[in-house]
């Protein structure tokens, strides 16, 4: 099929998100922007949430992940369910107990005004760099199968997506993107199913045959044993459940979805409907990037892990319907983590930095101020995926799991701190305990991976040894972000007092 055909196919796709968000920011204002006027349906977020969290890193570095890890993935996916019944039992009743707009208003309540800055600021990097990160990885894969042959430089190409998340999500916000992420979820998910029949078929066997021809090349094992691992099984599953309980539950991106929804206890129901289906969604991810490999040896395919879904799915082995549903799968899972990234964090910046809902302005001033800021961080955007460009990082999904490891520590310690304890903290301290602890955390990783940090800045640090003498072997993994909370922890007891609690949780 050609690129003018998919491409063709793309500008449709998007044409529908412009009628959907038409149709959907009819009468919006700042309230339907932020928290879409607490009148979102449940089930409608719940099913959306599914494209957000899985982006179009996971449709394309975890299936090419499995090559090098196996099933080891999923121990993390195991980690998540217990972090998001945390986050429906813990975290979504004190939200909706405060009646928060921002989650990190929180923090303000109970500590001040100097935590709450934290908490956004920590948010707004992470968010900026994780959401630029996925955008690049998709961007770069339209670039390279479609737009490049039609001479479309990579430089117009993140100048037009971004332009389209602009127009759909510049009136509704929330309110829109409820209703276009659950588009954008159908559409990410039959293009996965399909494509996996597809290449079931491309292998001559069924779904116990493939199933079958996984487990006898050793790809389908789960959990990985070996202590000193970076991916060893207790590391993933307490990585995983703390990975999302700060990158969900102490996120303004997915929390401002469910705090959304009219009451507490349809938004629970969101949460655990949502973990369920994204359980299994995982594991088809994993179960693809198995047959993907089988279906590369046979072929005699030899790819880039990041490359190896779309060179398959695009190959003219699978011309016609397969090869548009991936284009459409691809865009469906692009378009949840990055729409939404620049709304949440547009309300973010103009509710916990700007502070527009405690100042006079009038309401076309403050609307005429958060478009500023939408238009802002679309720009900011657009300036980070050139930089990643630069960068031209492979199998980014590593990189993301790091950079959340070292920026959300901070945000989960001090919730943590806030929930576990009653004691109050020394104001003026709070930013330098929440600085000190992500370079302390970044230290000890360097210490037990130095090879990692060696590969990403090109050069060798010399501290190879230094590490074996230290850890003896052993990999620090997910469990980075704990470390980090843990060290976040410590140092907010340290500069704390008995001071009576401010609000009640």
């Amino acid at each position: 099929m050609s690129s003018l055909t998919l491409f063709t196919f793309v500008i449709g796709y998007f044409l529908l998100l412009l009628t959907v968000a038409w149709y959907t920011s009819r009468g919006s204002n700042n309230e339907s922007f932020f928290i879409g006027n607490k009148k979102s349906n449940w089930m409608l977020v719940a099913f959306g949430m599914i494209g957000t969290s899985l982006s179009g890193v996971t449709f394309v570095s975890v299936p090419g992940g499995v090559g090098s890890g196996n099933f080891f993935y999923f121990q993390i996916v195991l980690g998540y369910l217990l972090g998001y019944i945390v986050i429906a039992f813990v975290l979504l009743p004190l939200y909706y107990k405060l009646n928060l707009t921002s989650i990190y208003k929180y923090l303000e309540q109970r500590f001040g005004v100097n935590a709450h800055k934290v908490g956004a600021t920590f948010f707004i990097l992470s968010r900026v760099v994780g959401a630029t990160a996925r955008l690049y990885l998709v961007i770069n894969i339209l670039q390279i199968f479609i737009l490049n042959q039609l001479g479309i430089p990579f430089i117009a190409t993140t100048f037009v997506v971004l332009l389209m998340i602009i127009f759909y999500t510049f009136e509704g916000g929330v309110k829109t993107i409820i209703y276009t992420d659950t588009l954008q979820t159908i559409g990410m998910l039959l293009g996965l199913v399909t494509c996996i029949f597809a290449i079931i078929k491309g292998l001559d066997t069924d779904f116990a045959g493939a199933l079958t021809m996984l487990n006898q090349k050793g790809y389908t094992q789960i959990f990985n044993t070996d202590v000193k691992s970076s991916s060893f099984f207790m590391k993933h599953i307490l990585g995983g459940m703390f990975i999302a309980i700060a990158m969900t539950g102490l996120d303004q991106e997915m929390m401002q979805k469910n705090i959304s929804v009219k009451n507490l206890r349809d938004s629970q129901k969101n949460m655990m409907s949502f973990t369920a289906v994204l359980m299994v969604v995982n594991f088809l991810f994993l179960f693809l990037g198995g047959i993907l490999y089988l279906y590369a040896n046979k072929i005699n395919l030899n790819v880039p892990p990041d490359d190896l879904f779309p060179t398959i799915a695009l190959s003219s082995q699978f011309v016609g319907g397969i090869g548009i549903l991936f284009i459409i799968a691809l865009i469906s899972a692009l378009f949840p983590s990055v729409d939404g990234a620049i709304t949440s964090l547009t309300s973010c910046f103009c509710i916990d930095i700007l502070a527009i809902n405690k100042t006079d302005q009038t309401e076309i001033n403050k609307k005429r101020t958060r478009r500023l800021v939408h238009i802002g961080f679309a720009v900011l955007f657009f300036l980070m995926v050139l930089i990643f460009k630069a960068i031209n990082d492979k199998l980014i999904i590593d990189f993301i799991l790091k950079f959340a490891g070292i920026t959300y520590g901070p945000l989960l310690g001090l919730f943590a701190f806030g929930i576990l304890t009653k004691r109050n903290l020394n104001n003026k301290l709070i930013w330098t305990i929440c600085i000190i602890a992500p370079i302390l955390a970044m230290g000890i990783d360097l210490l037990s991976s130095p090879e990692w940090y060696e590969k990403k800045l090109g050069t060798t640090l010399g501290m190879a040894s230094i590490s074996d003498k230290i850890f003896s072997g052993y990999k620090i993994g997910n469990e980075l972000i704990l470390i980090n909370g843990l060290i976040t922890y410590i140092g907010l007891l340290i500069i704390s007092n008995k001071t009576k609690n401010s609000i009640k949780v």
